[in-house]
């Protein structure tokens, strides 16, 4: 969550306190908000305002009388498909995970309350607009009615849901800029005394996969029916977002991805626009320096000529412990006019200086779902609350844009923000937000199309990109990628495109890291003198990757011998000095070294030979979807069914992400993220669209629509989606009011 000034404070030892509660929180857990027949008489009301219509897909077609009575019925239908995801995003966004984990979250949960306090939360909402405060009202009663029709339904720990509570989460990307705070740094500033475990989430291995997303836009001119097209394809976990359509009376009608939990679409389209969200390489979280000193036993920070008063807040953490019951730890947290303190450096205290504009925040996402024209949506951008997400926009005016985040500080440029500052210098703090014409942003191109993979926003339309040479340093911390160079391939000299050929785009086979990469490997192995031991034993997979094309295919032995030589090549030299600013696809291609190369091969026809006894193994032997359990951290196993796919991870430049890797016990890869939701919408004189969702709707394994849609998402069959009430005719399993 972003936070705009930072709260620092000096170093002392946290104040800690552990109170054993005599509450079981199994007891907590079973305590349903109301009976399942004592549900109050306003809920019973607003849930026959509202009719839920699920196709034959199990996708939620939610209608209300009003907004509020839509957000409701959505509420109620996200919870009626998976359930425990929505609680764990609160949990999270609440900062009460460790009331469900245990000790371990501690840590987790600190640095969350650090940014969130409920106290603040609560203040806010009674300052929130009344449309803004029925929305809310209406979100926590469409999961408590859930709760209070659904007695077997056993919460962790959020047994009642307040209205509130929604100002904790307002933002639906993959990674919130909080994030960026390290869990390590933060126990060994607040936990001198504390020897409970790290946080799991926090252990980032070699493998883990480049989040992100692509999204590109296609003008009238270029497109066959003369109608503007959107590409959404966000690359998150899986099973991160539910799929479902809301509209009401008042004219609301969006359709997309909603984050679990939340009740605004994220990433979708209405009648009239489409938006799509890409996590963006703006510099809008900064690290200040503070200069701390010591008077009368208190902390103290220098800023110019004076000193300032650290301030502090006691934050208390419940966890659950190994006995079933709540224990609690009390923090003194620091704080400076930049943010909180998170870590320290040095002899200095860092402080963290984030975006938190919850009612800005949870008004922007909202009120865009409502937009009709480019205009109307720039309208909205000026709350200049999103900074984590660039957007890729589309109308049915023919408009198309590339929009970068609305909330980027204006700083002085001649400091490095991607470092530390010096907090005692006011002329490294933030001056204002950049006005929105002056962001690196394309509207309208004359090439007719824009797209972003997370990469600058420098290439984003071709010769029509904004001019690096322009703006601040901090407008980009990402700088290119191969996918950014694979959709420049494929969107120049475009023509007559359609929803079909779009999707055919998204899921376009080339790898552009491996066409870079490994001639550099073949011509290592060409230089190797005939007497090397590594000239005999790579003769085979070298002459199968010399005649290569570069693209993956389920059939495709080469692209199974190149990932594994690519993820052994990445473990070494990720750990590889890249100070001199290249990026790792330099360091594997340049600066690896003929030798490390080679070997990095060799080891690869080793594991292969071992796990698969040949080192020739087509790809969707190895690359594989499972689903076995609705359970958020999946469980996989060789032995139990699952189904080839060919694309690759976004690394090597794939478009389309599938981001696998080996698990404990099994020798094939299988994929948690990536490809999560994909739609091609097509802006004619009646919005149309296709989409895939990876698995099924359902977090139910029992439910039909658990797994339906899996086949489907493996070979980038998207189908169509119901958004027009004629579309479901013929296409519905039941039409009901929440409760019934």
């Amino acid at each position: 969550m972003p936070i705009r000034s930072a709260f620092r404070a000096p170093r002392r030892p946290a104040r800690i306190a552990t109170l054993a509660l005599g509450l079981s929180l199994g007891l907590l857990a079973v305590a349903p908000a109301y009976a399942a027949d004592g549900a109050p008489a306003r809920m019973q009301r607003e849930a026959q305002a509202v009719t839920i219509t699920r196709d034959d897909w199990g996708i939620a077609h939610v209608h209300g009388r009003t907004d509020a009575d839509a957000v409701f019925g959505m509420a109620y239908s996200q919870a009626e498909d998976d359930f425990p995801r929505v609680e764990t995003n609160y949990l999270l966004s609440l900062g009460r995970m460790a009331e469900a984990k245990g000790e371990s979250a501690i840590w987790l949960d600190l640095r969350q309350q650090l940014f969130i306090d409920p106290v603040a939360l609560k203040k806010l909402y009674g300052q929130s607009p009344t449309w803004l405060r029925k929305l809310m009202d209406a979100w926590a009663d469409g999961l408590n009615y859930y709760l209070a029709t659904h007695p077997d339904v056993h919460p962790q720990v959020i047994t009642h849901f307040e209205p509130w509570m929604a100002l904790s989460f307002t933002e639906g990307s993959i990674g919130g800029d909080i994030e960026r705070v390290d869990l390590k740094q933060l126990k060994d500033f607040y936990g001198q005394s504390a020897d409970a475990p790290l946080a799991q989430v926090e252990t980032k291995p070699s493998w883990v996969e480049p989040t992100g997303s692509n999204g590109i836009v296609i003008a009238p001119k270029l497109a066959a029916d003369g109608h503007a097209l959107l590409l959404i394809n966000p690359h998150t976990s899986f099973f991160f977002r539910s799929e479902l359509q809301m509209s009401s009376d008042e004219g609301l009608d969006a359709y997309g991805a909603v984050t679990w939990g939340q009740f605004f679409i994220y990433q979708g389209f209405n009648k009239h626009v489409g938006w799509m969200h890409t996590s963006t390489g703006v510099d809008a979280v900064d690290e200040f320096a503070e200069t701390i000193v010591r008077k009368d036993g208190k902390p103290f920070y220098r800023y110019g000529k004076e000193l300032r008063p650290v301030t502090t807040r006691d934050i208390t953490v419940s966890y659950r412990t190994t006995d079933g019951t709540l224990a609690r730890r009390t923090f003194t947290a620091y704080f400076t006019h930049h943010g909180p303190i998170v870590r320290k450096g040095g002899e200095k205290w860092i402080a963290e200086a984030l975006m938190n504009t919850p009612i800005p925040a949870l008004e922007q996402s909202w009120l865009r779902t409502r937009t009709h024209d480019l205009a109307s949506y720039m309208k909205v951008a000026e709350l200049k609350a999103n900074s984590s997400n660039n957007t890729l926009f589309a109308d049915d005016k023919g408009e198309t844009a590339f929009l970068m985040p609305q909330f980027v500080p204006k700083r002085d440029n001649r400091f490095d923000y991607t470092k530390p500052v010096d907090g005692s210098d006011p002329a490294t703090d933030w001056h204002g937000l950049t006005p929105l014409d002056q962001l690196p942003q394309v509207v309208n191109p004359s090439n007719g199309w824009a797209f972003n993979t997370n990469d600058w926003p420098y290439s984003a339309a071709g010769p029509n990109s904004p001019k690096q040479a322009d703006f601040p340093r901090y407008m980009d911390t990402f700088g290119e990628n191969p996918r950014g160079l694979h959709a420049t391939r494929l969107l120049t000299g475009a023509k007559d495109v359609t929803r079909s050929s779009l999707i055919t785009m998204a899921f376009d086979s080339y790898l552009p890291a491996f066409a870079r990469q490994l001639p550099v490997l073949i011509r290592d192995y060409d230089a190797l003198p005939a007497s090397d031991p590594l000239k005999m034993k790579l003769r085979g997979p070298i002459a199968l990757l010399r005649t290569w094309d570069y693209r993956w295919g389920i059939a495709s032995m080469p692209t199974t011998l190149a990932v594994f030589w690519g993820d052994t090549l990445w473990d070494e030299v990720s750990k590889a000095d890249t100070a001199e600013g290249l990026s790792i696809y330099d360091v594997m291609a340049e600066k690896a070294g003929p030798q490390q190369r080679l070997h990095a091969l060799a080891e690869a026809v080793d594991r292969l030979e071992h796990d698969f006894g040949q080192w020739g193994v087509p790809w969707g032997e190895v690359n594989r979807f499972q689903r076995l359990t609705g359970d958020i951290q999946q469980p996989f196993d060789d032995a139990k069914p699952s189904i080839p796919v060919p694309f690759t991870s976004s690394r090597w430049g794939s478009l389309a992400s599938f981001g696998a890797h080996r698990w404990p016990g099994t020798k094939r890869y299988y994929g948690t993220s990536g490809n999560s939701f994909v739609a091609v919408v097509e802006f004619g004189p009646k919005v149309s669209a296709r989409a895939i969702t990876a698995g099924g709707e359902s977090g139910h394994p029992d439910s039909k629509h658990f797994n339906d849609e899996a086949e489907r998402y493996t070979t980038g069959n998207l189908r169509e989606v119901y958004f027009w009430p004629e579309q479901l005719k013929g296409h519905t399993e039941r039409s009901y009011h929440p409760g019934e």
